[in-house]
């Protein structure tokens, strides 16, 4: 398979960072996404080789407009990471977080995506082996959440059900975008050591074990499946 470029978004920290160094590592040249400039060149020039900084604020459309007018001006796309994400700090109940925390959660989790895929479709749609690799949250099944999830029972309600939702646009652009030849998927990257919020900051592992789960999904064969969902350490997860 040839994969030559990638773009990663919130790439500057966590396990985006970590996507993006991996993929430089197998010889890629990757767009270090970021809404901070300055953090996207830092973290550009601390993975070296072929990774380059853009600045892509998921949220603006300027700024995603800017962002694809860059990236459209390559050959093509390869590889989209869909992995910039937000989510509240505390773990509060469905009834006590407010509309404004789901309007700024999803602003990030589920419009940023679809703003970013879209914009990005014309270079996707020229390279030869498109990938889309969205990262969700295993807290986000549906069918964990009703069995399997007590401890997190009616919290972080915000995150997870833009998480919940991400996974039915994998679906639903794993259906539309297959003519083209590009393979949508969603990763549950499992509790990782980032700024996600405090649980991840204290308690959560490897954010690079959870990249590698994702790079696997990035350079998947002709062959591969699309329009899944699956676990770190490659097991389906159910919706």
């Amino acid at each position: 398979m040839n994969f030559s470029i990638a773009l990663v978004t919130g790439a500057s920290s966590g396990i985006g960072k970590e996507i993006a160094r991996q993929l430089v590592q197998r010889g890629l040249t990757v767009y270090v996404g970021s809404r901070s400039g300055a953090r996207a060149e830092e973290a550009a020039a601390e993975i070296g080789g072929g990774a380059r900084p853009l600045l892509l604020d998921v949220t603006d459309a300027e700024s995603v407009a800017a962002a694809a007018e860059r990236i459209d001006a390559l050959d093509a796309l390869d590889i989209l990471v869909n992995n910039a994400g937000i989510s509240s700090n505390e773990p509060r109940l469905a009834q006590d977080e407010d509309v404004a925390d789901f309007r700024r959660i999803y602003g990030t989790n589920v419009f940023g995506p679809v703003a970013v895929t879209n914009a990005l479709l014309p270079a996707l749609r020229r390279s030869a082996n498109p990938r889309i690799v969205n990262i969700s949250s295993g807290t986000a099944s549906l069918a964990w959440a009703a069995d399997q999830m007590a401890a997190y029972r009616g919290a972080f309600a915000s995150y997870r059900s833009s998480k919940a939702a991400l996974n039915a646009l994998t679906v639903m652009y794993a259906q539309s975008l297959a003519e083209d030849g590009i393979k949508v998927n969603a990763l549950a990257p499992g509790l990782r050591r980032t700024a996600l919020n405090a649980a991840a900051a204290a308690g959560g592992g490897d954010p690079g074990e959870a990249a590698e789960a994702a790079v696997r999904l990035a350079l998947l064969p002709d062959d591969g499946p699309s329009g899944t969902f699956v676990n770190w350490d490659g097991t389906p997860v159910p919706w």
